[in-house]
């Protein structure tokens, strides 16, 4: 019984304030811009290396590294990653340092997304 009591008097008064709504707008905050990094085509690349390059530094598996190097390969170029502007330079360094260490003119670029 003086547990229910208790349980009672804790109740007590919980619903007094609850008609007074605090409204705050807060500032919509906006999302900061992403980025595209593509890798671009070239004629001395080996698909293989390119194959290496994503699946390394963009967490792809064998299929889909194959598949966005064939794209590269037929299109020029393809999109392998949209990131914050950190993560996207960050990622562009690494593939052109990368390949500049095998002797590979692999190109890497970024791009503001629209």
């Amino acid at each position: 019984m003086k547990l229910g009591q208790a349980h009672m008097m804790a109740g007590k008064g919980d619903d007094e304030g609850d008609s007074s709504v605090i409204t705050e707008t807060k500032p919509k905050t906006k999302r900061p811009p992403l980025y595209k990094v593509m890798l671009l085509n070239d004629d001395y690349t080996p698909m293989e290396f390119v194959v290496l390059v994503l699946e390394r530094f963009f967490g792809l598996n064998h299929a889909q590294a194959f598949e966005i190097m064939l794209t590269v390969h037929k299109k020029g170029l393809a999109v392998v990653g949209v990131f914050s502007h950190e993560i996207a330079e960050t990622k562009v360094a690494q593939v052109m340092d990368f390949a500049r260490r095998h002797q590979h003119p692999l190109q890497c670029t970024m791009e503001k997304e629209d």
